[in-house]
């Protein structure tokens, strides 16, 4: 009776006929407006295919699990992507070192986890040697990564990318001085979090130093590389002397074996020593409460040969002194790294002393002078030599030594001053970085001029 009704009602009256083809053109126009507007999206989804390879994160897609754990044909298993186009070149880097991770957590953590660290080796270019899976959590569970993952999958699939390898090389494994740097990785953190290191850690160094007031950086060159290769042997004795020399020889890349130390110091090319560099800073005026930076590598010799400069200033400090060994871990045994931190400090320092004019100490003067030509003390060093030659000698009173030093380094601040430029004898040009003055605001005075002097170091 029911579809007796129904059928009057649909075919007795023509309003309700007219009512309903209304209807169905509604819809048909709908259902074309949404045609359309899924071909747009198709359209601009093929049009940005292109860029979609060079901004995806490829580990999200690249871990799948295996066959015998997913199931075959199982959803969790993606079937596998198309490859890039060719025009995109398989990436050539050199590895800056080895990326070992130890993930924990449920099954979806661990894969999260394993996704985000692969990002972190293709960033800092680490060689990613597969990771191992939790078996101390509550579940206890023994398998390993190979257990569940598809290892052979997970290797290739992001061999442009990262290198990927199954366990670190024995040579590492055997060696005992290999350093290993422990870290855990911070929730949400970006990349500034990975690759800023070195710039947090001298971040934190200024802020220690800044608490203690004003400071000063004293680029100490006296280290036994610097010694052994320049020869410089003043004040050494006669075991250290041959001990740098035999060094010297052992690396048949240097040439020059033979060095006169003595004619070598006398023309300004040798670093001032520590108990040089104690007369010249007492000199200039830093009294015993200066706090001074030590900017350099080991002092050759030791704390016994900083005791002199240490004397006179004893808030002599140094970053193994302000830093923990947590701190420091990672830095060991990289002299780059430990150079790093020691230009942040050169840069923030109230005053920068070096006592050679080496790559380093250049230019962190142009860089300061670029800051707004902070003071930079510049030492000369061959007129310096000859007054604490005189001093040590007892031909040249104090009062006058602390005089002439003043007028020797007056003039050299770092203040703006129009660099050296020798026509046809670059070489003998002043460092661009050191002095790029020319390329400052209201430099102007500095063109066409052949010949500036600055001052001798």
């Amino acid at each position: 009776m029911s579809e007796g009704t129904i059928a009057v009602e649909v075919s007795g009256l023509p309003q309700a006929r007219a009512a309903m083809t209304a209807r169905v053109r509604r819809q048909a126009w709908f259902v074309t407006a949404c045609g359309c507007v899924l071909l747009w999206t198709c359209l601009i989804q093929l049009l940005a295919y292109g860029r979609l390879w060079q901004s995806w994160n490829p580990a999200r897609f690249f871990l799948v699990l295996r066959d015998d754990v997913a199931g075959v044909g199982s959803s969790s298993a993606p079937p596998p992507l198309t490859p890039p186009s060719p025009g995109l070149q398989s990436r050539n880097y050199t590895s800056n070192g080895y990326l070992k991770l130890s993930c924990n957590g449920g099954l979806n953590q661990m894969r999260a986890a394993i996704c985000d660290m692969v990002m972190v080796a293709r960033l800092l270019n680490l060689t990613l040697v597969v990771p191992e899976l939790d078996k101390n959590s509550f579940w206890a569970d023994p398998s390993n990564f190979d257990d569940i993952f598809d290892v052979r999958y997970f290797i290739k699939s992001l061999k442009d990318e990262v290198r990927i390898i199954k366990k670190l090389p024995n040579s590492i494994n055997r060696n005992a001085s290999s350093q290993f740097f422990m870290m855990r990785p911070v929730s949400w953190s970006d990349e500034k979090y990975y690759i800023q290191q070195i710039m947090t850690l001298g971040n934190k160094l200024v802020q220690i130093l800044r608490g203690k007031g004003s400071f000063v950086t004293l680029h100490l060159r006296y280290e036994m590389d610097m010694l052994a290769f320049s020869g410089c042997t003043h004040d050494c004795s006669e075991k250290e002397a041959e001990e740098l020399k035999r060094l010297r020889y052992a690396y048949p890349w240097w040439r020059e074996k033979e060095i006169n130390s003595t004619a070598k110091r006398l023309q300004g090319l040798c670093p001032l020593t520590p108990e040089e560099t104690t007369l010249i800073l007492k000199a200039l005026g830093f009294d015993k409460d200066t706090v001074i930076y030590i900017a350099s590598g080991e002092i050759y010799g030791g704390e016994k040969r900083l005791s002199v400069l240490r004397a006179e200033f004893p808030n002599l400090v140094k970053k193994e002194m302000l830093l923990n060994s947590e701190d420091l871990q990672q830095f060991q045994n990289h002299s780059s790294k430990m150079a790093a931190l020691d230009y942040m400090v050169s840069l923030a320092s109230d005053t920068f002393i070096p006592t050679y004019d080496g790559n380093m100490a250049k230019v962190v003067e142009g860089h300061r002078r670029y800051l707004g030509f902070q003071k930079t003390i510049l030492l000369d060093r061959r007129k310096l030599v000859k007054l604490l030659d005189m001093h040590n000698n007892k031909t040249l009173p104090w009062d006058e030594f602390a005089s002439s030093v003043k007028q020797v380094v007056n003039g050299s601040l770092g203040q703006p001053i129009c660099r050296k430029v020798l026509i046809n004898k670059p070489k003998e040009e002043d460092y661009f970085y050191a002095n790029p003055h020319e390329c400052l605001t209201n430099a102007k005075e500095c063109l066409n001029v052949p010949y500036q002097s600055n001052s001798s170091r």
